[in-house]
């Protein structure tokens, strides 16, 4: 068992390194800050630790991203009631792109930017769309790049594995 006070530490220090490659299954997800297109207050991945958590990575000129999220907000429908969190984090240029997606292609997910790229950079993103499956202690469980009808099952499984942890 890991010791539940070294996590913080080392999230922290995974934020604070400057990761060339990208994130893979098993180590701790890049602590971010991003902004929300609500007027939420800012959005810190370090604060979804107890859920599982979907992020991500899209941009309006990603035609898979265009498929992806019809099954993310499936995800949100079929877990209304657990803890599990999905959060996407666009990387348009102009928020008035993303805008534009999003009236074509609804969410009933969180949408937050992230504007500087230093949760995709931390994270080592490296494709549209990427998706990160995060357990409840903040370990990535499963990465996914691109989007394909057999991702769906795989992310699918691993939530609902993750939640029977």
């Amino acid at each position: 068992m890991r010791n539940r006070a070294a996590f913080p530490l080392a999230v922290l220090l995974g934020f604070f390194s400057s990761r060339a490659d990208a994130v893979e299954v098993g180590v701790p997800a890049p602590a971010c800050a991003l902004r929300p297109f609500s007027e939420a207050p800012e959005v810190l991945t370090a604060q979804l630790i107890g859920k599982v958590v979907v992020i991500d990575f899209w941009a309006s000129w990603c035609g898979p991203c265009a498929k992806s999220f019809p099954f993310l907000n499936e995800l949100v429908r079929e877990h209304r009631d657990d803890a599990v969190h999905v959060l996407g984090v666009n990387m348009d240029e102009h928020r008035t792109d993303a805008e534009g997606f999003l009236k074509r292609h609804p969410n009933l997910f969180q949408i937050a930017t992230d504007v500087d790229a230093q949760c995709a950079k931390a994270f080592g993103v490296k494709a549209m769309p990427s998706s990160y499956v995060i357990d409840k202690k903040g370990f990535v469980r499963a990465v996914v790049r691109g989007f394909q009808a057999s991702d769906a099952k795989t992310i699918r499984e691993r939530i609902e594995y993750l939640l029977k942890e």
